[in-house]
């Protein structure tokens, strides 16, 4: 049997999971999470084969989890199950040690198969989302919005930052939304630090 740790914040989706994989003859589920700050504990005591992960849990997130059970558990491999399909999250996941990424949308046999090729060792990627995260390169900023970002490092305001870089503030504010997109935060500080993690800046 295949032992599965699943990680789904919402109940019902997570229940339905639940029930559908265990339908499966060789996968059991033999634990569920709704939390990101559960997995780990819950991954050391009940040793799954593989933990299907969101990325968007209450607490710490799915990737953040996925590099603690690599160094914590090496031997369960982590499946992401996400209804984000952004190439940042599949970079992000890869270089957390996950070996598989899906998105929701597809039907549950392809779950089950993936489930069975990552125990098997293979790597399991969503091929649109795959062939996105390849178009979109290692950089997705322009020069111009890391050139914005690196004006607001120091907490700047959009007058500030306008004058620094000579562009209008209704400039700035475009630019910097790209920017808070494209690094998939929540506001140009986080854009910041997520442009500084990935090298961006």
């Amino acid at each position: 049997m295949i032992r599965v740790l699943l990680a789904e914040d919402q109940g019902m989706m997570r229940g339905a999971l639940a029930l559908l994989l265990g339908l499966e003859d060789d996968i059991e589920i033999v634990a569920q999470v709704g939390n990101g700050d559960d997995i780990v504990p819950k991954a050391l005591e009940a040793r799954p084969d593989i933990a299907l992960l969101d990325i968007e849990l209450p607490g710490r997130s799915g990737l953040d989890a996925a590099a603690d059970l690599r160094t914590r558990l090496p031997g369960c491999r982590v499946l992401i199950l996400t209804t984000f399909g952004r190439p940042g999250y599949l970079r992000r996941a890869m270089e957390a040690g996950a070996s598989g990424f899906l998105v929701k949308d597809g039907p549950v046999e392809d779950l089950a198969a993936a489930i069975r090729r990552v125990l098997a060792g293979e790597r399991v990627i969503d091929p649109a989302l795959a062939a996105a995260a390849l178009s979109a390169g290692p950089n997705p900023l322009t020069q111009r919005e890391r050139d914005v970002l690196s004006a607001a490092v120091d907490g700047a305001t959009v007058a500030d930052i306008a004058a620094k870089v000579h562009l209008s503030p209704a400039t700035v504010r475009n630019y910097l939304s790209a920017a808070i997109g494209k690094t998939q935060t929540r506001n140009r500080m986080e854009a910041v630090r997520a442009a500084r993690r990935n090298g961006w800046l």
